[in-house]
């Protein structure tokens, strides 16, 4: 849903040479090299060496010769002849393959055949007749929230999880670079767990994997592109080769424990996105992960609703499903919709350079740009650092096509003239550290912004990120910038079902029992209403939190007592080590701001040696502050001698005294309570 424009760093140069790397790959053509008038030279020289084929390759014993040609004339060169070979090409030096090209296809014995997995459907119906066999939900994320979306499910001892994400912090998190999940219940379950199955390649459900799989090493299994973006953030983190990736195609079925996955293609606004549907000894469980129906997409087919309708004659026992938009009526607008708004604004601004901002992980819409690029013959350039890799990856891959000619070096943008450029960026939701947003506070290196830039912030404002958005749209303005957002024109449309389409997925499936996913307390509940609204008893709806569990079967849905779960915070380089306590330190600094107090007593008498000496930090300016820090700096010398006088020479009861008397004081004083910080030396 989301992408991880907010972790971007475009001022490290280190991460941006990494970036610059996978940039290099894309940018076509390439200068050619200058190359001198061949020499004369034999024909027998000239002549190209033979194409091998794999076979010979493989066994040099089988290699024959070539066979001879006769020897030809050698070519005169001419000086009209020298003179033109520059105008041919240098070859191309190919660039180095990278893990993303060698992905792994999952092993044929782990796969299931549609024929093979409705014999096994047809067996679980007459079992479950019989022995009445359950699945286990247990929900570590993404409910009661937007992110962290993580999911296991259990059944006769195997057990695997869905999606793996994280999430943005709160604006209370002050300091904390991204959310999640607790991974205590996988640690505990880990000989259990099969293997990891993904539904996308988005943040906030393939955000957490590389701090999952640190801890537990476990196979991952996910469509093409989904693996290309996990195995960029493997790098990142120094996993390249340590974790088992599984290539699974759309359609294909892979067998994990007692427990069959079948991968179902869905529309979404990144390519190769599924959903899955769960084959157990319980029953067929339909887990969507984020979709959308879409009947034009820009990229790939139609949602598979013919699957989805085949599992419904077929029986589906459970349906957890997409809730983000289940407030919203009607249908999502298809992404082709796009296309005339940005032919429209591309004409609008035929004397401007446009600058667009947008998710890093929505290749389509980044396809759509380039196109409508290409059909005014503008050039384009890329900035941030997730696009750089995104991009770098999408096209390794195929997912994005770029034109020879038309990507350039950000470096080379003002080369050209402003009517001539298209800069795709990422901070379409604000962040900070994101390139549109330095680029609003002139702080971006590369790219300086005023009157003649024509920007288009192509996405929605994700809950918790309006004022943010709004604050960088006010800067460019205020630089002379114009400025389209989704409330002036359709720059954006939604990656999750509208309600219309929610009911699709309720008709077509036909779930004994339904679990709305994905969203807020709000979204569950409205969506749970879209489904006894669709004829669903009250009493086989499930409305969860993060930490529940419920068990299923053929007779039943009843919750089983919560699991660990909840947040961890990650900070840096330190994962859980930033709790409550430390994050309520950080507020009261953030906010009433630090007092110390620095004094020196004799160890034997307890009288003041030196001192004491008050510091504020975020409190108040000293020098405009004199008259109280001098109240407060003789209230210490009180408190302490009387200390002395009582024969008290512990520093916890002197630290303990000091503290509350002073905090009386200024709280009295400026209605404000500091955080305090005796420091007492002895000598």
């Amino acid at each position: 849903m989301f992408v991880t424009e907010k972790l971007e760093k475009e001022n490290q140069p280190v991460k941006e040479n990494k970036a610059r790397t996978l940039y290099q790959k894309i940018v076509s053509p390439r200068k050619p090299k200058e190359t001198k008038a061949p020499k004369e030279q034999p024909a027998e020289a000239r002549e190209p060496a033979p194409r091998q084929t794999r076979q010979t390759a493989a066994n040099p014993q089988k290699r024959r010769a070539p066979a001879k040609r006769p020897a030809a004339e050698p070519r005169k060169e001419t000086p009209q002849r020298a003179a033109a070979a520059p105008k041919r090409p240098a070859r191309q030096k190919q660039p180095a393959k990278t893990a993303v090209q060698q992905q792994t296809a999952v092993p044929k014995e782990e796969l299931v055949s549609r024929s093979a997995l409705k014999q096994q459907n047809a067996r679980t119906r007459r079992t479950r007749k019989q022995g009445k066999p359950s699945i286990k939900a247990y929900f570590l994320g993404g409910l009661n929230e937007i992110g962290k979306n993580m999911t296991l499910y259990e059944c006769e001892g195997d057990m695997i999880i869905v999606d793996c994400g994280m999430a943005f912090p709160d604006g209370d998190m002050l300091g904390v670079d991204l959310v999640i999940p607790d991974f205590t219940f996988v640690e505990r379950n880990a000989d259990k767990i099969r293997g990891i199955v993904i539904t996308h390649g988005h943040e906030d459900h393939i955000g957490s994997l590389p701090y999952l799989e640190k801890r537990v090493n476990l196979p991952i299994y996910a469509t093409s592109l989904t693996v290309g973006l996990i195995e960029g953030k493997f790098r990142e983190h120094g996993l390249t080769g340590k974790v088992r990736m599984n290539v699974v195609k759309p359609g294909q079925t892979v067998k994990l424990g007692c427990m069959a996955v079948e991968f179902i293609h869905v529309n979404h606004s990144i390519p190769d996105a599924v959903s899955f549907a769960i084959h157990s000894p319980a029953g067929t469980i339909v887990h969507t992960g984020d979709f959308k129906i879409d009947c034009t997409p820009t990229w790939g087919e139609m949602i598979d609703l013919g699957r989805f309708a085949e599992l419904g004659q077929e029986g589906v026992l459970a349906l957890l499903a997409d809730s983000t938009n289940a407030e919203r009526p009607g249908y999502t607008n298809t992404e082709r919709s796009i296309n005339s708004t940005f032919d429209n604004l591309f004409n609008r601004a035929e004397n401007s350079r446009i600058i667009i901002a947008t998710f890093a992980s929505n290749i389509g819409r980044v396809q759509q740009i380039i196109d409508c690029a290409v059909k005014y013959g503008r050039k384009v350039a890329l900035s941030g650092r997730s696009m750089l890799n995104v991009m770098g990856i999408a096209v390794e891959l195929g997912y994005l096509k770029i034109p020879d000619g038309v990507l350039i070096d950000i470096d080379m943008i003002n080369r050209y003239p402003k009517e001539q450029i298209v800069l795709i960026t990422t901070g379409s939701q604000g962040e900070p550290m994101s390139a549109l947003s330095r680029m609003a506070f002139a702080d971006h290196r590369k790219v300086e912004v005023g009157p003649g830039d024509f920007i288009i912030i192509s996405a929605r404002p994700i809950p918790g990120n309006e004022k943010t958005v709004g604050h960088v749209v006010d800067e460019l303005l205020k630089r002379g910038c114009e400025v389209i957002y989704e409330s002036m024109y359709e720059v954006h449309v939604s990656g999750h079902a509208c309600q219309e389409e929610l009911k699709i997925m309720q008709g077509v499936t036909k779930p004994k029992y339904f679990i709305p996913v994905h969203g807020e307390q709000k979204h569950l509940r409205k969506h749970a209403g879209l489904a006894e609204a669709m004829g669903m008893m009250r009493s086989n709806i499930f409305i969860g939190s993060i930490g529940d569990a419920v068990e299923i079967n053929e007779e039943f849905l009843r919750p089983l007592p919560p699991v660990p779960a909840g947040r961890t915070l990650v900070d840096g380089l330190g994962v859980g080590d930033v709790g409550s306590i430390v994050l309520r330190d950080r507020k009261h600094l953030a906010e009433d701001g630090l007092i110390v107090v620095v004094c020196t007593i004799n160890s034997e008498t307890g009288a003041i040696v030196s001192g004491p000496d008050v510091v504020s930090r975020g409190f108040v300016y000293v020098r405009e502050s004199e008259q109280l820090i001098d109240e407060a700096r003789k209230l210490v010398y009180d408190v302490l001698e009387n200390c002395a006088g009582s024969n008290i020479h512990d520093w916890g009861t002197m630290k303990t005294n000091v503290k509350d008397a002073l905090s009386r004081l200024l709280y009295d004083r400026t209605r404000r309570s500091p955080m305090i910080l005796p420091i007492i030396m002895e000598v």
